[in-house]
């Protein structure tokens, strides 16, 4: 291997290990918010509110895409991500009010 194949080999690990630690961190991360979303969900229920809240989904996607745009994160993507993860939330409140 010569010296530069070697160099982009070590430059590469090192981005792949920091990709494993921002897995991590992602993972762990929507661990700890599905908590509070169960905590949330099992609060409507046993006040009998909805199980969704459009105002509020409304006011996260805006404040979710100017967090993108600072983080220079695909606003459309991050609005995709924020509706995957509202639909898990309210299938799972759905699935625990029966």
């Amino acid at each position: 291997m010569t010296d530069t194949a070697t160099r982009a080999a070590e430059i590469l690990k090192g981005h792949r290990e920091s990709i494993d630690r921002l897995d991590a961190i992602l993972v762990y991360t929507l661990g700890e918010r599905f908590k509070h979303t169960q905590a949330v969900g099992q609060l409507k229920a046993e006040h009998d509110l909805p199980p969704s809240d459009p105002a509020r989904e409304e006011t996260q996607i805006a404040r979710l895409t100017d967090l993108a745009n600072r983080a220079d994160l695909d606003p459309e993507f991050a609005k995709k991500f924020l509706n995957f993860i509202i639909e898990e939330v309210i299938q799972h409140h759905k699935q625990h009010q029966s």
